[in-house]
């Protein structure tokens, strides 16, 4: 979740007018920083409605280089959000999945797993230093 709804007014993120000023991003240069590193351990993937837009739209003003996404704009609704697309994405192989509308019933199934790790993030700030150290400190491994 790099976009929050309401960001703590001193915690550095920049207003971002795309699409001939019709659309505002919050991002934070820091979730540049951040995802390059994540990089560095874990296969990165765009799983959001911006779908391929984010390459063209977010990637550019984090400073990072395009990458692979995931259909889940039309996910909405679906009893298990977009996990299903995610997990077809992820084709057998361990995953994180970072957002702010994943179903409880999810986090209760798979909290034991040491395969899949969903980490839960407050659409109000957005992801935090503190997601990013807990995604390196035990990244998920295969069963």
């Amino acid at each position: 979740m790099l976009n929050p709804v309401c960001p703590h007014p001193d915690s550095g993120y920049r207003r971002h007018l795309l699409f001939r000023s019709e659309v505002e991003v919050l991002l934070s240069p820091a979730h540049g920083v951040w995802l390059r590193e994540l990089a560095e351990v874990y296969e990165l993937a765009w799983a959001s409605t911006w779908e391929a837009w984010a390459n063209r739209c977010i990637a550019p003003l984090l400073g990072l280089p395009e990458l692979p996404w995931v259909a889940c704009g039309s996910s909405a609704g679906a009893p298990d959000g977009d996990f299903v697309p995610i997990v077809q994405h992820a084709a057998g192989r361990p995953f994180a999945w970072v957002d702010d509308l994943i179903p409880p019933r999810l986090l209760r199934r798979y909290a034991h797993r040491s395969d899949v790790l969903l980490l839960p993030v407050e659409p109000g700030q957005g992801l935090r230093r503190g997601h990013v150290d807990r995604l390196l400190s035990r990244p998920p491994t295969a069963v």
